[in-house]
């Protein structure tokens, strides 16, 4: 199995980073530490906590907080919401809701990761 981690930059309400992000077509949401989350913005406390489980079969973690982070892939802005991880292995990890929402493709073979700028492109529209 192929691993793509890269390094990208983030930015929330209180300051930017560069985390080392692991492309995780295994995991269903994006993740990321609580420390670099604390640095980067404010946590939003979730309604109901999530039980989700580990690639360890019978460990399951609770989520409480979420955080939304801008982060740029080849200087294309992308945003979405990532769940703070209590001891959580990587910096960060970009999950398949986001890999979808996204459209971002995986290159294993070149270790790449391919945005289609359009596809990043905010739009508003009147639908009058």
């Amino acid at each position: 199995m192929s691993i793509l981690k890269l390094p990208l930059r983030y930015e929330g309400s209180k300051s930017e980073q560069i985390l080392l992000t692991l492309f995780d077509s295994g995991a269903t949401f994006s993740c990321i530490h609580p420390d670099f989350a604390e640095k980067l913005g404010v946590k939003e406390k979730l309604r109901t906590s999530k039980l989700v489980a580990t690639a360890d079969a019978d460990h399951y973690v609770e989520i409480k907080h979420r955080i939304s982070l801008d982060f740029y892939i080849d200087e294309i802005p992308l945003s979405d919401e990532f769940m703070l991880v209590p001891n959580l292995s990587e910096e960060a990890i970009l999950g398949v809701t986001t890999l979808q929402k996204w459209r971002i493709k995986l290159d294993f073979e070149h270790d790449k990761v391919i945005v289609d700028p359009k596809i990043a492109k905010f739009i508003l529209k009147d639908l009058k």
